[in-house]
């Protein structure tokens, strides 16, 4: 089926379609970036274009105020997406007491408010070619940061820079790999052969959410226990190794819930009328499990969890690691060789409690031969 071009359009208040959006988006369409790029974009554009026709301001006539305005509201608002609708929920920015993982903030986290900085520069940086908008981009740079980046071989580390003006400071978060016992609970919080074999799957093979769901059957190797994915930004078709635990408790669920049709994806609803899975779907599996144990894992968590799990295998090298989880830079696999204080915590009980060495000489000396010659 043709993709439609631009996939997605911004509209006014009276519907009418935003015509320099839709030329930006067709050309970002055209550039062979996927729906969901288009769709994250035609968002961060309808929102810069409802703060203007907030301001009356034109979009061609817009200054570094109205994006310092953006800046400002994404920092103090809050996000509905966090919203909850159970009283009993753990506040916003709270900590877990048992993953030690913190729950989302209320607001605009600063990755967001950094992609709608680029997302805006961008489309006037697009009009600018073409001689429309502004002389100057409403988003400023930084030139520093150009420069850096330039010549850059992507194996290399990123260079320190200085942000450019509005730019958030986003820290660097080491990733959460779920330790083997509470693995353990996880897992056995599973009630299903499917919902099992996809965890174990995720979990030994490293790959994404999407990745996973959309697999067929023709994209089960059972004699090399590998799996093809569709990789994300690549769209490139990969195969990930996976465990044999997994691929029998693969086997199990479709001996239990029958054979798919060759086009039709391999996991699917088990109650009203038959589906594929979906990420909303899987993702509510795990919010039950988490309810349940009192924790906040997430899908990208069982990532993290096969990265770490590979990186500090002895039979493993870094390399390799980086060709299974499919990252860009050896550097964001280098991450996950970072020791972590819970992963320590039987080896540093083990340190305390280990009983202080008492002196002791060979039998037959004199007690104050002894005592003269190492004191007292």
């Amino acid at each position: 089926m043709p993709r439609q071009i631009p996939p997605y359009a911004v509209a006014d208040a009276a519907g009418i379609l935003v015509a320099p959006v839709e030329s930006y988006l067709k050309d970002l369409s055209l550039g062979d970036n996927s729906p969901a790029t288009c769709r994250s974009y035609a968002n961060d554009l309808l929102r810069w274009f409802r703060l203007l026709w907030l301001l009356g301001v034109d979009w061609e006539k817009a200054t570094g105020a109205e994006a310092a305005t953006m800046v400002g509201w994404l920092r103090t608002a809050k996000n509905p997406q966090r919203r909850r609708s159970n009283p009993s929920s753990p506040p916003p920015g709270s900590v877990n007491p048992r993953t030690g993982k913190q729950y989302l903030r209320a607001g605009y986290a600063p990755t967001t408010i950094n992609h709608a900085l680029t997302v805006v520069s961008g489309f006037y940086a697009f009009h600018r070619h073409y001689g429309r908008g502004p002389v100057v981009n409403p988003v400023p740079e930084s030139v520093q940061r150009r420069r850096a980046l330039a010549h850059r071989s992507p194996d290399s580390p990123t260079p320190l820079h200085r942000r450019a003006r509005l730019r958030q400071r986003t820290p660097q978060k080491q990733p959460r790999a779920i330790p083997d016992a509470m693995w353990d609970e996880l897992f056995a919080a599973m009630n299903h052969d499917r919902d099992r074999a996809l965890l174990q799957l995720y979990v030994s093979s490293g790959a994404r959410a999407s990745e996973l769901l959309g697999i067929t059957l023709g994209d089960i190797d059972w004699s090399g226990q590998q799996l093809y994915v569709i990789s994300k930004g690549t769209d490139l078709r990969e195969p990930v190794p996976a465990s044999p635990q997994g691929f029998l408790l693969l086997a199990a669920y479709l001996d239990q819930a029958g054979i798919p049709a060759a086009d039709e994806p391999v996991w699917r609803t088990r109650h009203g009328a038959e589906k594929p899975l979906t990420y909303w779907a899987i993702r509510r599996i795990l919010q039950r499990a988490n309810t349940k144990l009192e924790t906040n894992w997430t899908l990208h968590d069982l990532r993290h969890t096969a990265a770490q799990r590979m990186a500090n295998d002895a039979n493993l090298t870094l390399s390799e690691v980086r060709t299974i989880m499919r990252h860009a830079a050896l550097a964001t696999t280098g991450i996950y060789l970072n020791t972590r204080i819970d992963d320590l915590f039987d080896k540093l009980q083990e340190h305390y409690n280990r009983p202080r060495v008492e002196r002791s000489f060979a039998p037959g000396y004199d007690p104050a031969d002894i005592q003269a010659v190492f004191g007292g």
